[in-house]
């Protein structure tokens, strides 16, 4: 199983509740499938996700990864094995009530009205697309809002409406959106979807952040590229066919061989700085091989 317990210093309370002196995963899965009309999506997967960590799901189209984000988010139960979120176990929860301590980045939000950046962030507080009929916000859900307005780097279009925005603008209000409710977890869905190359670089900055201004927040971000992942990864699962081929710290993980295993095509995986690259390897064509 990915990731072990981690340990926290002598008598800290865990943010469950209990004292502890080994955290429990914020996230944990074992030895979960999950079949859908007699076709296996996911097979015995396990994984543990901390406090703190921020993890990439990484695999080709059909590998399981956005199921895997479902059980994460309490959207959907295993057909077999358990999923445990914040402590709780799918199955034995209220869902809605779990759901509020996580944070959820989807690109493709549904909303049509022309809100504003404030509000469309103070509607994570409701849980809701639209802003619900005869609900105000407090004084200090409005100032959080704007503080979160800020720290994402739109300070200055708080009052800017929803259809006037860059796509790159509207993926930093979401991820705004998902943290005005202080949750435990952070899921992001393929948040790059669609921005080019400035907005994207700009996005993946405000979550990388993440890590100095949310420093006990877990995430999970789902992604085919690996020019994608943020900064402040800091583990990976590579998933082919419904499986994890690999799993634990992001520079154990994505290398030549595993991402190349995976993709069932040789790719070779480097490093500038904190940021991840893939390229297909280079491969000697037949005419090259005879000719020689």
């Amino acid at each position: 199983m990915a990731g072990g317990w981690t340990a926290a210093p002598a008598g800290r309370t865990g943010r469950y509740g209990a004292d502890m002196h080994e955290e429990r995963p914020v996230i944990e899965l074992a030895g979960v499938t999950f079949r859908r009309a007699q076709r296996t999506i996911l097979d015995s997967v396990s994984l543990a996700v901390h406090a703190g960590e921020h993890w990439a799901l990484i695999g080709p189209n059909g590998a399981g990864k956005s199921t895997i984000l479902s059980f994460c988010g309490a959207q959907v139960h295993p057909t077999a094995g358990t999923v445990e979120i914040l402590g709780h176990r799918l199955g034995r929860v209220e869902l809605q009530a779990l759901r509020r301590s996580i944070g959820h980045v989807n690109p493709r939000h549904p909303l049509t009205s022309p809100l504003t950046v404030r509000d469309v962030v103070l509607t994570g507080l409701t849980g809701t697309v639209e802003t619900p009929m005869r609900w105000e916000a407090t004084p200090d859900q409005l100032r959080r809002a704007d503080e979160l307005v800020e720290q994402i780097g739109l300070g200055g279009k708080a009052q800017e409406r929803w259809p006037t925005l860059s796509q790159g603008e509207r993926g930093r209000a979401l991820i705004a959106r998902a943290l005005i409710g202080e949750p435990d977890l952070l899921l992001l869905d393929e948040p790059t979807t669609g921005l080019d190359v400035a907005a994207r670089e700009q996005l993946l900055t405000t979550i990388a952040s993440l890590e100095d201004t949310h420093p006990e927040l877990a995430s999970i971000l789902v992604t085919h590229h690996l020019e994608e992942l943020p900064a402040s990864t800091s583990h990976a699962a590579l998933l082919r066919e419904g499986r994890i081929v690999r799993s634990g710290p992001a520079a154990e993980v994505l290398t030549t061989a595993h991402v190349s295993a995976t993709f069932d095509y040789p790719i070779e995986v480097g490093q500038h700085g904190r940021r991840w690259y893939a390229l297909a390897d280079r491969v000697e064509s037949p005419a090259v091989a005879d000719a020689s």
